[in-house]
């Protein structure tokens, strides 16, 4: 069972609806408990990344998930699910995340040179492989995927696996280290590579070492 962390962040029926199609075993909570006993973890996420720190902080879902992943329980972050797993964010102002992974959280629009790009970034893009991991081995050759953001993942190459070219801009799309995974775009809204990521990630927590 992979317990989808409920923190009042964002629209989760997307995700739980991908979950069933593909027979994976879910449940909606935010319960340090039913976390403890899953098998996996994923932390979805929209929004800003202060207001998301802070209402993992009301729960007192932030040591939970710290334990979780020291654990070594499987954990996927989604959009800003993802960027709560890195060390900081510098979106309006100065927050600081799980520090599950190396790196910060920075503005786009700052990191574009273009002053006429749109931000946020929000469309299909070509995810380019960083680095070889069994969460890809399974995608189709230039693997298309759905982004919605305006800040991104930066100074986290040791955790790179997969990123998009975006107005000059590499994005991390897909990052891991070890039990912890990253993913930028949004896996249930990216048809069957995403579908396909899911349960990669899904099979992972099945596994009993």
């Amino acid at each position: 069972m992979i317990a989808v962390i409920d923190y009042d962040v964002g629209n989760l029926f997307s995700l739980q609806a991908s979950l069933s199609a593909l027979s994976v075993d879910s449940v909606l909570t935010g319960d340090p408990e039913v976390i403890h006993r899953a098998d996996g973890i994923i932390l979805p996420g929209v929004g800003a990344f202060g207001d998301a720190a802070d209402k993992l902080e009301q729960y007192g879902l932030k040591d939970c998930l710290r334990s979780e992943a020291a654990s070594g329980k499987m954990m996927l972050g989604i959009c800003l699910g993802m960027q709560l797993l890195f060390e900081e964010s510098e979106e309006y102002g100065r927050h600081e995340g799980l520090g599950l992974l190396k790196g910060k959280v920075r503005s786009l629009r700052e990191a574009i040179q273009n002053p006429e790009a749109i931000v946020p970034h929000m469309g299909w893009n070509e995810l380019e492989t960083a680095r070889k991991d069994e969460l890809t081995g399974g995608l189709p050759e230039h693997p298309f995927v759905y982004f919605v953001h305006s800040y991104y993942a930066d100074e986290c190459e040791d955790s790179l696996v997969a990123y998009a070219e975006y107005e000059g801009v590499k994005v991390p799309g897909i990052v891991r280290r070890e039990n912890v995974v990253g993913m930028q775009f949004h896996p249930e809204k990216s048809g069957s590579v995403g579908l396909a990521l899911l349960k990669a990630f899904a099979d992972m927590c099945g596994r009993k070492e």
